[in-house]
């Protein structure tokens, strides 16, 4: 099968095609026929840095990078229960980890997928599975009925993710991204955009409830200024803060956490109804052919990528 493989960390040039065997199930997995992958900042990151990569991958090289797939079960293990052959199915797989899901065939835990809904397409089903389960972890057990959320970034994969997910569940939803994506982020549900090109979102600001922070730095010191005592704020990019945003938080009473993502086939359930039933949509900005995965990769690395991008298999 094909497959894009890293021999080391580095430029889009380290990304190479290379030919291997087809993976075999093991007893509680299924072997996907990938469709569409949806690629994430992760990836870039992951692939630019050696010590993230051995972070996610590990030491043994070549890896093939990739959490995020749609396609169609081809075969199974015999333990599993939930597919069957012919199924069609998506999730984030085996992550944090190796997903190796840059390849036409994927093994994958059959406790990571989901049965995709009749309504979405395999690019649409592949661009909802890590930023969506992201926004969907961060929110889910945090939010409830009428709570002020500022969501940074919004336009962004996993922000225009949560918008939608934070709405669902009865929010009160501010989101900051550039002005031309006012009536994009508008769309999906928010009640009020700040354009951080023209406002100080921390000067407009008060009395929030959770803050869904994807920046960390000076962003996340200015969120903590904004937040109601007692409130919340859910941070992505990593798990270290500085001494001076837990002085401020410890002060306000702000409760600054980290979260990763994790692969989780009851979260994908939930991502499949919602899509099922209008409750989340997707934005797919761009779509790339398999053999321009490193192009996919520079459109993330730009930093103007509208909701996803997700390469065709």
């Amino acid at each position: 099968m094909k497959t894009i493989v890293l021999e080391k960390a580095g430029g889009i040039e380290n990304l190479i095609m290379k030919e291997i065997d087809q993976p075999i199930a093991n007893k509680n997995e299924v072997i996907v026929a990938v469709k569409a992958i949806s690629v994430n900042p992760v990836d870039y990151k992951v692939r630019a840095v050696e010590d993230t990569l051995d972070m996610f991958c590990g030491t043994e090289r070549p890896v093939i990078l990739g959490w995020d797939i749609a396609g169609k079960i081809i075969s199974k293990g015999d333990k599993v229960t939930l597919f069957e052959i012919g199924d069609d199915v998506f999730g984030m797989v085996k992550f944090p980890g190796l997903g190796n899901a840059y390849a036409e065939y994927v093994s994958a835990p059959e406790i990571h997928l989901a049965k995709m809904p009749a309504n979405v397409s395999y690019v649409e089903a592949a661009a909802t599975t890590l930023a969506a389960l992201t926004a969907l972890q961060a929110l889910e057990d945090n939010v409830k009925k009428g709570d002020r959320i500022l969501i940074q970034a919004g336009s962004g994969g996993v922000g225009h993710f949560a918008i939608q997910i934070a709405k669902h569940l009865g929010a009160y939803v501010i989101t900051t991204c550039s002005g031309k994506n006012r009536e994009f982020v508008l769309s999906l549900g928010a009640d009020e955009h700040i354009d951080y090109h023209r406002q100080k979102f921390e000067e407009v600001l008060s009395d929030i409830d959770l803050v869904l922070d994807v920046f960390n730095g000076e962003v996340l010191l200015n969120s903590v200024k904004v937040m109601k005592d007692g409130g919340k704020i859910i941070s992505l990019p990593v798990p270290n803060f500085s001494e001076e945003i837990m002085k401020e938080a410890q002060k306000r009473k702000v409760n600054v956490a980290f979260m990763m993502v994790s692969s989780n086939g009851k979260d994908m359930n939930t991502l499949s109804k919602y899509l099922s039933d209008g409750s989340i949509k997707v934005h797919v900005s761009k779509t790339f052919a398999f053999s321009e995965m490193g192009k996919a990769h520079l459109q993330l690395e730009s930093g103007r990528t509208v909701g996803k991008v997700v390469v065709e298999v």
